[in-house]
């Protein structure tokens, strides 16, 4: 019986953060469209924007990007490719490796990616405070 209720309480944490996780989502897709981003779009930036690529330089490997935002390495390579479209980034061969593509942000995307930071940030500050 004690385990039932375990297992019962393990699964209703898991859709309580499922379910966090959609709202979350949801308002940032709201609030990022007046933008012309939604969520993922804006993590890209972010990622571009303040990280750093595992070769210490600042444009990422399309696997290194698919790896930190969750998409598969297609869906990824169509927000890129809008993202670039719309140029946000750029999109260059790999000077080691002719087979890889890197992505970095352009003058463009870096100060949509700052005007848009603080609009992201809060919708997390008040969306994780309270899980509400």
């Amino acid at each position: 019986m004690a385990a039932k209720k375990a297992e019962q309480a393990l699964v209703e944490q898991w859709r309580d953060i499922l379910a966090l996780h959609a709202r979350t989502q949801c308002e940032l897709d709201r609030v990022l469209h007046g933008h012309g981003l939604c969520a993922s779009d804006f993590e890209v930036l972010d990622l571009l924007a303040e990280g750093e690529a595992a070769d210490g330089g600042c444009a990422f490997r399309v696997q290194e990007i698919s790896d930190r935002v969750h998409l598969s390495q297609s869906a990824l390579s169509r927000l890129v490719g809008r993202l670039e479209k719309d140029g946000l980034v750029h999109r260059a061969m790999c000077a080691e490796d002719r087979r890889g593509v890197r992505v970095a942000l352009t003058a463009k995307g870096r100060g949509l990616h700052g005007e848009v930071r603080p609009v992201q940030r809060a919708v997390l500050a008040r969306m994780l405070a309270d899980g509400e």
